[in-house]
């Protein structure tokens, strides 16, 4: 048996880069996957590589900031794979150019929070009533290390990154105590066409392997890194397994929060 046998996975944002590689790896392991994307032919490509490499795959044409196009993909998918066990919020966009944040065109700046942010949301939403309803399941969000630091020239993006991890948080919370399980993963610099784009790795010659983001999703999705529900994990460098046992008692580690000025800080 494969280790993701009888498993159902969604993964937005799959037609390419990132979801690509984690809609493909996932099915390598026996996972059947649903994916969405805004571009049918790469759609059609992605669940065509699957299915010839013996994997079970459904594809629909969905924007994910739609909420009747998000609702779509998760029923088309549920009819075609059976109920969703494991959600990859990955579809993702980037600021078009790098400027200051007052320099940012405000429609293209809203489109990459609407991308990022909003189109997580919905597809939570969309997805996680059914989870609970059914004792519960596991939802990995692709976040960055642009959500943990201030960034100047990518503001949408590391704004979208940061709510998205207070996103996640809250599902967290809500879902945990049912059966919810939520990690944060950071994939770290793959070289994508994304990233192609960005001119701050216009040189960059060392890439992250998207291997080691499958490898790591594919480890939530077969409950091996429960541990690490509500937290946040970056592929490649971080030992899953080791982090788990690390914040076992270590409640506020890996989690979007204040850093206190000391332990007399009354928001400590």
């Amino acid at each position: 048996m494969s280790p993701l046998d009888g498993q159902v996975a969604l993964v937005t944002g799959g037609g390419r880069g990132i979801g690509r590689a984690l809609a493909e790896g996932l099915a390598a392991r026996g996972a059947a996957v649903g994916l969405c994307a805004r571009s049918g032919a790469q759609v059609d490509e992605t669940v065509a590589v699957i299915r010839t490499a013996g994997g079970t795959a459904h594809g629909e044409v969905a924007d994910v900031t739609d909420p009747d196009a998000v609702e779509r993909f998760v029923a088309g998918s549920t009819r075609a794979l059976g109920e969703p066990t494991l959600l990859v919020a990955n579809a993702g966009a980037i600021d078009a150019a790098e400027v200051d944040p007052w320099e940012a065109d405000p429609e293209q700046w809203w489109h990459v929070v609407e991308v990022n942010l909003r189109g997580a949301a919905l597809v939570l939403r969309a997805v996680v009533p059914g989870m609970l309803a059914r004792g519960g399941g596991r939802v990995v969000t692709l976040t960055s290390g642009m959500a943990l630091r201030d960034v100047a020239d990518y503001s949408a993006y590391s704004v979208s990154k940061t709510a998205l991890l207070r996103l996640s948080g809250s599902y967290a919370a809500a879902g945990g105590p049912r059966g919810l399980v939520v990690v944060d993963v950071a994939p770290g610099v793959v070289q994508t066409e994304m990233t192609g784009s960005m001119p701050v790795w216009s040189d960059r010659t060392e890439w992250s392997d998207p291997e080691q983001v499958v490898r790591l999703v594919a480890s939530v999705a077969a409950g091996e890194l429960d541990g690490l529900h509500g937290r946040y994990v970056r592929a490649g460098v971080d030992d899953p397994h080791a982090l788990a046992a690390r914040l076992a008692d270590a409640p506020d580690a890996r989690r979007l929060g204040l850093v206190p000025y000391g332990p007399d800080d009354p928001l400590a």
